[in-house]
């Protein structure tokens, strides 16, 4: 293993790992510093486990409605909270394998350890302090990085983790990050999650399912604040309707913890009101992992952590490069490879585009699912757009009423003047697979004409796509 490269990437996440096998298509001399887990947070600890646990959530759901489908299960419906985990993990370890099999196919050298940047172009390496502290997958038999490393360029894929909050900080016995949530021995009885984005929510479905109290408390008037204020409605009057019991406007105030539960002081503008759950989920955001890069002696801009970039992956200083989380919000999965393939692009001299931010969709994986692209109806009158609005629901659709899933809706926004796609808002079963048309309609700058003349096969969900376009022009046939 040679000590100098064309590119050495410093993580190895969803981001970090689909910009070194783009830099090895390209011909490019490539390394990737890791620390603790290929796939990185991602893959191990987020967006693939969590999958993993709520599919089970979902065939458990179903089991227990089997006779609303004419099939009779003798006996109660129960499940093994250690059967559940212990799938999940091996979801993760077999992808955890595959990342590591593609940088062997594509030549890329993994170098694992704790990385700084002492100078431009040059990487120290040393051995990673954290090594072991979570359950892990067993690592590649490679040596341990200890050593100084040169390369023309150097991509920071390094990512993020929870934040704390003062008061709350995490225990990993009473007080749980997203590590421990996916981790449980049991269901605990009653659960406080605090935080109603994406993660919040999606533990909030799954902990609900299973039978577990759950409350869940968020700072600001709408859980899901980035989603479109009518999608977010529809879904907190979903998940009340199932047993969660969520509070806005609110903050915690307190945490008191106890031998095997937590007393938590909620303060809302009605007054302060007392909590008990046995655990709580921390789900209030993540942080940047910017520190200890050696960034701030290089002269790197940074904001609250956040490495300042062009659309094209670049810093201020030369040679040094940014992507994914680390690099600021979206902070998703998918925005990272791109970034990745985008900012390696540029570095072989090539051609590519800029993210354009307004088309990465957005999934959340609770029941009923959520997902999004582009502007919100809110954002699109700011905006100074006239608009055209179309919504079509899934009980008016016959896959959805076949498939015994009625709830839902598709919403979509038009530019009254162009008759461009400007944002699509859904919710309801698999809406997270049915998202990617609008988006490509959006890169392809497809206007309604364009989606009320595609033809849509029969029966599918993907009718209330087309239904929702035609009824933003007064169309609409089934409703």
């Amino acid at each position: 293993m040679s000590n100098s490269y064309d590119l050495i990437v410093i993580g190895g996440g969803p981001g970090g790992y689909v910009a070194a096998i783009r830099a090895a298509q390209l011909g490019l001399r490539t390394a990737v510093v890791e620390r603790e887990h290929l796939g990185g947070i991602c893959l191990n600890w987020g967006c693939i486990p969590t999958k993993a646990l709520l599919r089970s959530a979902d065939i458990f759901r179903y089991a227990r409605h089997a006779k609303d489908f004419g099939l009779r299960i003798e006996g109660e419906v129960s499940f093994d909270a250690e059967a559940l985990v212990k799938r999940s993990r091996a979801v993760a370890a077999r992808l955890n394998a595959g990342v590591e099999f593609l940088c062997k196919k594509n030549k890329i050298d993994v170098i694992w350890g704790e990385a700084s940047l002492t100078a431009p172009g040059e990487v120290r390496v040393a051995a990673p302090k954290g090594f072991g502290a979570r359950p892990q997958f067993p690592k590649p038999k490679s040596v341990l990085g200890d050593g100084a490393y040169t390369a023309a360029h150097v991509i920071v894929a390094t990512g993020a983790r929870p934040r704390a909050l003062p008061g709350l900080e995490p225990d990993g016995r009473l007080v749980w990050t997203y590590f421990e949530a996916l981790l449980p021995t049991s269901i605990p009885k009653s659960l406080l999650v605090v935080g109603g984005g994406a993660i919040g929510v999606e533990f909030a479905s799954f902990y609900s399912t299973f039978g577990a109290q759950v409350t869940l408390v968020e700072a600001l008037p709408q859980i899901l604040a980035a989603e479109d204020a009518e999608i977010a409605a529809l879904a907190r009057k979903s998940f009340e309707k199932q047993g969660i019991k969520i509070v806005t406007n609110a903050k915690v105030a307190r945490l008191d913890r106890r031998e095997n539960s937590v007393a938590a002081t909620i303060v809302t503008e009605g007054g302060e009101t007392l909590v008990e759950a046995e655990r709580v989920i921390s789900a209030v955001g993540v942080v940047p992992n910017s520190e200890g890069l050696g960034l701030e002696a290089l002269g790197v801009k940074m904001e609250r952590g956040v490495i300042l970039t062009d659309g094209l992956g670049r810093t201020n200083v030369a040679g040094v490069h940014a992507i994914g989380d680390v690099a600021g919000p979206p902070m998703l999965a998918h925005k990272a490879e791109h970034e990745g393939v985008v900012c390696v692009e540029a570095i072989a001299g090539l051609s590519p585009h800029a993210i354009e931010r307004t088309r990465i969709p957005a999934c959340t994986y609770c029941h009923p699912q959520i997902a999004s692209v582009g502007l919100t109806e809110a954002a699109a009158k700011e905006a100074g757009y006239e608009l055209k609005v179309g919504r079509f629901p899934y009980l008016a659709n016959g896959k959805a009423i076949a498939m015994g899933e009625a709830e839902g809706l598709v919403k979509t926004i038009f530019d009254t003047k162009s008759g461009r796609l400007l944002g699509a808002h859904l919710i309801g079963e698999e809406v997270t697979e049915l998202i990617q048309g609008f988006v490509i309609a959006m890169t392809l700058e497809t206007t309604e004409a364009e989606l009320i003349e595609t033809i849509f096969p029969h029966p599918t969900l993907s009718e209330t796509m087309h239904e929702s376009a035609l009824d933003a022009y007064g169309r609409a046939i089934h409703i």
